[in-house]
C-alpha cells in the first residue's frame, strides 16, 4: 500500500525555483517522490528526524547537498512535503 503524496503552496513555490535552477535535478526528485510514495522508510531515502525548531519534522536527502523537509502522518498514511533546497535554507 502507497503512501499519499502532499504539498504546500509554500512547497510547489520552492520547489518550481528549485527545478528551474537546477533542472539536472529533475529526474532525481522525480524518483526520490516515487520512492517515499512507495515506502518513505527505504534506507536509500536517509529519512531522519529534526530537532531543535524543526521537531517533529523529517528529512529526506535528495542528493548530498539538497534535502526535502515532511511531515510523515502515519495513521493516514499521507506525507506532507514542507520544502525543499540546500541543507542550510531548510534548516535554518
Amino acid at each position: 500500500m502507497s503512501w499519499i503524496l502532499s504539498t504546500t503552496a509554500f512547497f510547489d513555490r520552492r520547489a518550481r525555483k528549485f527545478l528551474a535552477r537546477h533542472p539536472d535535478l529533475r529526474p532525481r526528485f522525480a524518483e526520490t517522490l516515487a520512492q517515499l510514495a512507495d515506502d518513505p522508510f527505504q534506507p536509500g531515502l536517509r529519512l531522519h528526524p529534526l530537532s531543535g525548531k524543526l521537531q517533529g519534522l523529517q528529512a529526506v536527502s535528495l542528493t548530498y547537498s539538497y534535502r526535502i523537509t515532511l511531515t510523515l502522518q502515519i495513521a493516514e498514511r499521507e506525507i506532507l512535503l514542507i520544502d525543499i533546497g540546500s541543507h542550510d535554507e531548510v534548516y535554518r
